[in-house]
């Protein structure tokens, strides 16, 4: 007697199984995979590289505890500080490409694609000329030989610090004040020569440019007071006309009594022009970087101010498009409130993931429904298998022939269970071959009793023979 399942496969090819188990987990891991560098990749910190001098300056101390603190609190944005000589050397990085950030003064020669992302402080220039001193015994102030600008021509002015730029603004302020810069004598001091600065009888005026509060200011107005007499601060009555004119200066007003209050220096407010030190960014530096940037500054600027005051001076910059020096569009953003929300900056690019994953996800099923077509058309085969069985059932002339056939459509019954396993049939389709195999046992049975055996006579006879 033949063997079932020897029958089946002389009518169809064996089905071979297949296992896609390992296939859809390395989709999955290579899924999640892509999730996570993506997350990663658009919440990591991003480092900005500043570059700030000379070494030991204000400016340092203020980059490092910025540093510091963002590194403290987990903030997105981190500060790598490259310390530098000075400004000129900060731009020198700047212009090439070395550095992301820089401080520098707004009026130095910064490269046309620089905008600003803060203001640390405003730079006031200060003109003072020596009274002489008092003869022993005399309690009148000598008149000073020096009483305004228009005065200063034939004389010579010691500049305090070696920038180029302080010369530069000197020069300004003297010709917009009607004086011919080259009759005018410049001699420059670093910050650290202000007593040399104060001995040199050749000097007939003095000039300064740095904050309000600073101490090289207020030392070497204190220093040149004793050395050569009380000062007569110079106002600059044009500063309006500077200001219009030369848009990186601006009008300001030195209040009276700030370098000193006993004797006051000055006796009242002065006029005066300054300008402003900044962070400079480059304006193809990432917008969402900078506003980060300048966001984290302005939030801990008063938290900072209790260990370096000169913190609490941070100014937002200009934001209007027709500013001298422009402000950076992330740092514009985030100072006018026009900041776009995580979902607004990626809600394009969620889509698109959205819209890939639901794609991958046909195409999966395409895939897998193109895979599992022999499968699909096994089933098919089963099918049409058992319904040939249930005609011939009828037609059986043996009881052997019968229990051939119970065997065969066993076989059928564990084919299409091992289909619907691996998803190549569906529950509905199995209910179909469910239906077919009730409707074949019923023809068995009718059978039988047509033969007149029953179905274990039938059984018991093919185990015998």
């Amino acid at each position: 007697m033949s063997n079932p399942d020897e029958n089946i496969a002389a009518r169809r090819p064996r089905r071979k199984r297949k296992n896609y188990s390992l296939l859809i987990l390395a989709v999955g891991i290579f899924l999640f995979g892509v999730a996570a560098g993506t997350v990663y990749f658009v919440l990591r910190p991003v480092t900005l590289r500043i570059a700030v001098g000379p070494p030991g300056s204000d400016d340092q101390k203020l980059v490092q505890l910025l540093a510091q603190t963002f590194a403290n609190e987990r903030s997105p944005i981190r500060l790598a500080p490259i310390t530098t000589a000075g400004a000129t050397e900060s731009i020198a990085l700047f212009s090439t490409g070395k550095t992301d950030l820089a401080i520098a003064r707004g009026d130095l020669n910064l490269p046309a694609y620089a905008e600003s992302v803060a203001i640390l402080r405003k730079n006031v220039v200060v003109l003072w000329a020596p009274s002489g001193l008092a003869p022993k015994g005399s309690k009148k102030t000598p008149t000073p030989k020096i009483k305004g600008i228009d005065e200063l021509p034939g004389h010579r002015i010691g500049v305090i610090g070696r920038s180029e730029a302080n010369v530069t603004l000197l020069r300004v302020i003297l010709t917009e004040s009607g004086v011919n810069p080259d009759k005018v004598a410049v001699t420059q001091f670093a910050t650290s020569q202000i007593a040399e600065l104060a001995r040199d009888q050749t000097l007939d005026a003095f000039m300064a440019v740095g904050p309000l509060d600073s101490k090289i200011t207020a030392d070497a107005i204190a220093a040149t007071a004793t050395a050569r007499g009380e000062p007569k601060f110079l106002p600059i009555d044009v500063s309006e006309t500077i200001a219009k004119k030369h848009p990186l200066y601006e009008a300001e007003e030195i209040p009276g009594s700030i370098f000193a209050s006993s004797p006051a220096r000055p006796e009242d407010k002065i006029d005066t022009v300054s300008v402003n030190h900044l962070i400079i960014a480059p304006k193809s530096l990432s917008d969402a970087a900078v506003g980060a940037f300048a966001r984290q500054l302005f939030t801990v600027r008063h938290e900072l101010a209790r260990e370096l005051p000169t913190a609490a001076k941070i100014e937002k910059p200009d934001t209007d498009k027709d500013a001298a020096l422009p402000a950076h569009q992330g740092a514009a953003a985030y100072i006018d409130g026009t900041e776009r929300t995580f979902l607004e900056k990626y809600s394009d690019y969620i889509w698109g993931v959205i819209l890939l994953l639901s794609g991958l996800g046909s195409g999966g099923a395409w895939l897998q429904h193109y895979w599992r077509r022999d499968e699909r058309e096994q089933y098919v085969a089963h099918r049409e298998n058992l319904l040939d069985l249930l005609a011939r059932a009828r037609k059986a002339e043996t009881p052997e022939e019968l229990t051939e056939m119970q065997g065969e459509a066993d076989a059928v019954l564990r084919e299409a269970l091992d289909c619907y396993e691996d998803g190549a049939i569906q529950e509905d389709d199995l209910s179909v071959l469910g239906l077919a195999l009730e409707q074949f046992h019923h023809a068995i049975t009718d059978r039988r009793l047509t033969l007149g055996t029953s179905p274990a006579a039938g059984a018991a006879r093919v185990r015998v023979g």
